[in-house]
């Protein structure tokens, strides 16, 4: 369960982040209560994921989620550039977050079957 908390946090991160990009500075008042919202949510979950996910690993796939997602976020709908150097680029930030997670459940496993 912490795993999907973690996931939710991020994918809560591109949100906010989408959103204070739209608020303006929080002059405009739909997209800044969208954006504290979502900022709310996303530390809510990421604080219940670090219950039981070691915080290194928490923080490095809540801020990756968050970076890549907002990335694409990015050149979907606000027109920034997608060159390849930014495509492998975010590609290698996807194989890190994968590899923190199955290092993770590794770690996981080994430290119970000592116990």
């Amino acid at each position: 369960m912490a795993w999907l908390y973690l996931v939710l946090a991020g994918l809560s991160e591109i949100v906010w982040a989408f959103g204070l990009k739209e608020a303006h500075g929080f002059t405009r008042l739909g997209w800044s209560l969208l954006t504290i919202a979502f900022l709310i949510v996303s530390f809510y979950l990421f604080a219940r994921a670090m219950r039981k996910i070691p915080i290194g690993t928490a923080y490095a796939v809540f801020t990756g989620i968050g970076a890549a997602g907002t990335a694409v976020i990015g050149m979907l709908f606000l027109n920034e550039s997608a060159g390849l150097w930014k495509i492998i680029s975010l590609a290698v930030l996807l194989v890190g977050i994968i590899g923190l997670k199955l290092v993770d459940g590794g770690n996981k496993a080994e430290s119970a079957g000592e116990k």
